[in-house]
């Protein structure tokens, strides 16, 4: 028998909301997974990619990480990981550092055995190297085997790599797959092999609003997984739908309803009623000891063409704008490459350069036409007296954080960003 602990999507090193306080949280959601493997006397601790936030970490996210990892090691826990598309860098990555170190195991194609068990690896690939894959993981002889890789799955929602095919390429039969990237747990059989996401275990997005964890694993007669959560810092959601009239006093009567002490708050206006300053509402909320406030008013503004910007969520604002543009699939993969993190600044423009080259060279029109329109918003322009498609959207592609796609503007001079504009 051989018992795991999943995990991933550690995100070390963000300080989300600017507060250093958000930083050591994850810090600690880390320490604490460990802490669980040495109490469960686990066989190994398996990580699924983005162990850092950011290809470069500050020293004291490196330092942070190597003392947890000691921490394992003193208790002879294998680590075994991956390299997740955040903390992907061109050359060299930091989790060869730690293996140099001999505190973590590199996954590759070389299976690692451990108790009845091999494990592979497979880094995430963006979506324009996958077509070159060669699936050459090597022959083991374990009872069981697991591959462990970072990307977004078919055929659970939004994925665009799909696990069957996988599968079906690969030499070796896997009894699951171990998976990072989406940051909700998420369990499917495909054929005879388990496929699983352990979800992150610090709350990356104000939208991450299920409690953290991570998967315990066991490789016996078949393949049982088990989710374990983690105490993290509270979230704490207030959702108000304001009626006619009701503006500011009744938002802070409902902030005013939940113990808010070191909490980070997210306020969710909708409905009618009177425009409310976030400001004041955030105001309201770091008095009542709040470490975090942010308010999202999502009510539409009627009438003035005014664009409505939450910036509850920073990174989930940038990948709605993205969404919104309706770009091509050319476009769509050089936002990718640029603001992904996953190419080096002085290799950016050579990259980005060498994929347009690509797309010409391969004279597909389909890359650079503009996202479809859905078919609501297709009708809705049939009926327009003037033939015109102003308002008409175009549906996006999943954001990192595995969100939904969204509507914006599409269509040539109402707001679709032409190839030009966006390189």
């Amino acid at each position: 028998m051989t018992r795991v602990i999943h995990t991933g999507d550690t995100h070390l090193g963000y300080q989300q909301y600017h507060e250093p306080e958000r930083r050591e949280d994850f810090l600690s959601s880390f320490r604490q997974v460990v802490e669980d493997a040495v109490a469960e006397d686990v066989d190994a601790v398996v990580h699924a990619g983005d162990l850092f936030h950011d290809r470069r970490p500050g020293l004291p996210d490196i330092m942070g990480t190597l003392s947890v990892l000691r921490d394992l090691d003193a208790a002879d826990i294998p680590f075994l990981a991956i390299v997740g598309n955040h903390e992907a860098k061109r050359e060299a990555q930091w989790l060869d550092l730690y293996e140099s170190l001999g505190l973590a195991t590199r996954l590759g194609s070389e299976p690692v055995t451990v108790g009845n068990t091999a494990f592979y690896g497979l880094d995430f690939v963006a979506r324009s190297q996958r077509g070159d894959l060669d699936y050459d993981f090597e022959p083991h002889d374990a009872e069981h085997a697991a591959l462990v890789s970072h990307g977004l799955f078919q055929p659970f929602d939004h994925g665009d790599w799909d696990a069957e095919e996988l599968l079906s390429a690969a030499p070796v039969e896997f009894d699951a797959m171990l998976l990072g990237d989406d940051h909700e747990p998420k369990r499917t059989q495909v054929g005879s092999t388990w496929v699983t996401y352990c979800g992150s275990t610090e709350r990356a997005s104000a939208s991450e609003r299920a409690d953290r964890g991570y998967n315990l694993v066991t490789f016996e007669e078949g393949v049982d997984i088990r989710r374990r959560g983690l105490p993290t810092r509270e979230f704490v959601f207030v959702d108000v739908e304001l009626g006619d009239g009701e503006g500011y006093e009744r938002v802070r009567e409902r902030v005013e309803q939940y113990d808010l002490s070191e909490a980070v708050v997210i306020v969710t206006i909708t409905g009618e009623g009177e425009p409310i300053t976030p400001a004041e509402i955030e105001t309201v909320a770091l008095d009542a000891g709040a470490l975090v406030a942010r308010v999202n008013d999502r009510r539409e503004i009627e009438d003035t063409g005014d664009v409505s910007v939450s910036f509850a969520d920073p990174d989930d604002a940038v990948s709605e704008r993205i969404r919104e543009l309706g770009l091509s699939p050319a476009a769509r993969d050089l936002d990718e490459t640029i603001r992904a993190s996953k190419v080096a600044d002085s290799k950016v423009a050579d990259v980005i350069e060498d994929r347009v080259a690509e797309f010409v060279a391969e004279a597909d029109e389909g890359a650079f036409a503009s996202a479809p329109e859905s078919s609501e918003q297709t009708d809705e322009a049939a009926t327009d007296d003037t033939g015109g498609a102003d308002g008409d959207g175009a549906d996006g592609t999943s954001s990192d954080d595995g969100s939904g796609s969204t509507q914006g503007d599409a269509g040539a001079g109402d707001g679709q960003a032409t190839m030009e504009e966006y390189l």
